[in-house]
């Protein structure tokens, strides 16, 4: 009986026992998870202090739709040496030859000195000697690879974990506004802005926690643990980055030619709203321009008479007026003491409504007042009805809801109706205005314009966009084809005309508009500030991107299709010449005509390589390293060409490669306009040539 209580007694006994253990263990990973105390109960002198630190994992990357990065974490590491681990044969051996290789990493100190360095430290037993703060990942690669660093943390003491991420954008200026930041202005207070903004959580990932020991000279990592960090996820944005370069890159150009106060380009993708390009530019005060505010999404403006689209389009649809109907267009309307003037003083005579639409007449404010003056309302609730009045709702924060007045409203004046039919006493966003007119051109469907195409992971998908659609019919079919043709009419026949291409076709609206100046006042007679765009879409029949181009306060010229639409031009040629889905291939046999492509001018050996890869017959009589090319029949026959040195050389119908190369080679400078193949040039060829003139090349 006895033994059987004392076997009893010593199975409670181990019991219990494990169960203290249990106890002392789950308190022991409450105290290192939460207190960051890694002692059970207090700390003795035999112990090292621990504690549970945040390790925070590295930001996702921002990548454009071909996953080239836009906004990326760079890592930097700060590299220290515990001495007192290494052997002391190993140390005495290698030592020289470690401060060595540290001094052609880092040449700022010298062996010597990195000598002297490590081995005090390593005789007063200092175990966190700082290397180097802020090396590189190729340096970092370097060091591992040193002699003693090449024995690892425990057996050289190298102590590389310590890691610091900058972020980066690897384009510069471009997209910065767009793609914006996250920081910290205050406890729990944060500024958020732009894509960076908007999706920080996903971006940031979760923090990790890491055991850090306390040494002499501070807290050192371990390596060890508690709980792994999870990455951020990558956003894959919809911008493409070769259309985001010409449009940067045209608008800045424009900008200084105009010297204008700011601007902004935006091409979104007809069908999904998918914005491939965004440019935001403003004046600094050293005059150079520079990304300080995202105008697009977050600047209101008076849209002017690109507004005067949805104009007609509330008129068609409430059956006011037709296409066909003529109106007296005589160049100044008066309503209650206030003129409205056409940009021509002489006016246009009596002309179709399609026709004051293209050549942008202001008798629509006459035309507008008569059909809604007793019920003004009427107007506005139909402007409303196409979504005028309300946000897009994008992810990026700053989007204003438009200035829209009303019959009733403290605003609201006999002026209000015949102002709003050409785009005053209204203010919307650049983004919001494009939206309308992307929405015109997808046939009536209003996408949501959106900035991010997929989240990935670890390099896995997480999710993918979808096109949103804010409406599926902002209108009648009717209304829509009657709209669309007028505004292909723009360009082949009215304010657009210098806009046409000869490749395709654009379709679009310019606008002129007076704006505030820094007093928020208009401005006497010759003082006025004004803003310039131009919005639409290409090609005109099967429209694959809209574009907007606001230019705000040139100084040089005022008007929408000089200012804004040579952008737009620009911008649609370029991305049409780069598109090949625009292009059908030439050398597909069974479908190529007999009459040969058209082909530039240019070195004789380039032409041949691409016609024989072709299969492009060719003629040619006589063999120069240069040549002009014409159609002939069905071949391409050269015409031999030859440069004199002294002279300037005739390069039109050249490429800009071969151009700049002719001239460059007689030391004179070249100044390249626009793109595609050189059609004038302002020496004229035969000059003499002078080493440091400076010739022009404008190319289309």
């Amino acid at each position: 009986m006895s033994n059987k209580k004392s076997i009893t007694t010593r199975v409670h006994i181990v019991y219990f026992g494990f169960v203290v253990l249990m106890v002392l263990g789950i308190y022991k990973t409450i105290l290192i998870q939460q207190a960051g105390n890694a002692s059970f109960f207090s700390e003795t002198k035999d112990k090292i202090p621990t504690r549970a630190v945040k390790r925070f994992p590295r930001r996702g990357e921002i990548l454009d739709r071909n996953y080239t990065p836009l906004l990326t974490s760079v890592s930097f590491f700060d590299i220290h040496m515990d001495p007192t681990v290494v052997k002391q044969e190993i140390f005495d051996k290698e030592i020289s030859k470690l401060c060595v290789g540290l001094n052609n990493l880092f040449p700022e100190t010298s062996a010597r000195d990195f000598e002297n360095y490590i081995r005090n430290g390593r005789a007063k037993k200092r175990r966190y000697l700082t290397i180097k703060r802020r090396a590189t990942i190729a340096q970092r690669r370097v060091l591992k690879e040193l002699p003693i660093f090449n024995l690892g943390q425990n057996k050289g003491g190298l102590i590389d974990n310590d890691e610091t991420l900058q972020r980066k954008r690897p384009h510069g200026e471009m997209l910065k506004r767009t793609l914006g930041y996250c920081q910290n202005i205050g406890e729990r207070n944060e500024l958020r802005v732009g894509i960076e903004g908007a999706y920080n959580e996903l971006l940031a990932g979760e923090p990790g926690e890491e055991i850090e020991q306390k040494i002499s000279s501070g807290w050192k990592k371990t390596g060890k643990m508690v709980k792994n960090p999870i990455e951020g996820a990558d956003l894959v944005t919809t911008f493409d980055i070769d259309i985001q370069e010409v449009a940067h890159s045209e608008l800045l150009r424009q900008l200084r030619e105009q010297g204008a106060k700011s601007g902004c380009v935006i091409v979104m993708d007809v069908k999904t709203g998918f914005v491939r390009a965004v440019a935001n530019l403003q004046k600094g005060n050293d005059g150079e321009y520079y990304e300080l505010y995202n105008h697009a999404v977050g600047t209101k403006e008076v849209p002017g008479s690109t507004f005067k689209l949805a104009t007609l389009m509330a008129a068609l649809e409430d059956k006011k007026v037709r296409l066909t109907d003529i109106v007296d267009a005589k160049g100044e309307y008066e309503f209650y003491g206030m003129k409205f003037h056409d940009s021509n003083d002489w006016g246009y005579g009596k002309i179709s409504i399609q026709r004051a639409f293209e050549v942008s007449s202001n008798v629509i404010t006459q035309v507008i007042q008569r059909a809604y003056r007793n019920d003004p309302q009427v107007f506005v609730e139909r402007l409303k009805s196409f979504g005028l009045a309300d946000q897009l709702g994008v992810e990026i924060k700053g989007e204003p809801t438009p200035t829209m007045y009303a019959p009733g409203h403290r605003n609201w004046s006999g002026l209000s109706l015949p102002s709003m039919a050409i785009g005053y006493e209204f203010q919307q966003t650049p983004l919001q205005t494009l939206a309308f007119y992307n929405a015109v051109a997808n046939n009536g469907v209003m996408v949501r314009p959106q900035f991010i195409e997929e989240v990935r992971r670890n390099g896995l998908l997480v999710t993918k966009s979808k096109p949103i659609v804010l409406k599926k019919q902002i209108c009648s079919m009717q209304t829509v084809k009657s709209l669309q043709s007028c505004l292909e009419g723009v360009v082949k026949n009215g304010t657009g005309k210098p806009l046409q291409s000869s490749l395709f076709d654009i379709a679009g609206k310019t606008g002129t508009a007076k704006i505030l100046n820094d007093q928020n006042q208009y401005g006497e007679k010759g003082a006025e500030r004004y803003q310039a765009s131009f919005v639409g879409y290409f090609p005109a029949k099967e429209p694959i991107y809209s574009c907007i181009v606001v230019i705000s306060a040139p100084s040089k010229d005022i008007y929408g299709a000089t200012v804004s639409g040579t952008v737009f031009s620009a911008i649609a040629n370029k991305v049409y010449s780069n598109t090949l889905k625009y292009h059908k291939a030439i050398n597909e046999q069974g479908k190529r005509k007999n009459a040969p492509p058209q082909a530039m001018n240019g070195n004789t050996n380039d032409l041949l390589q691409v016609l024989k890869y072709l299969n492009i017959v060719k003629q040619m009589d006589a063999y120069s390293d240069w040549s002009a090319v014409a159609k002939n029949g069905n071949a391409l026959k050269f015409y031999p060409r030859k440069y004199s040195k002294d002279v300037v050389p005739n390069v039109v119908g050249m490429s800009a490669r071969d151009a700049v190369y002719l001239i460059e080679r007689m030391g004179m400078h070249v100044i390249i306009r626009g793109y595609g193949k050189v059609i004038e040039q302002t020496i004229p060829a035969g000059k003499q040539a002078f080493p440091g003139a400076l010739i022009e090349l404008k190319l289309r």
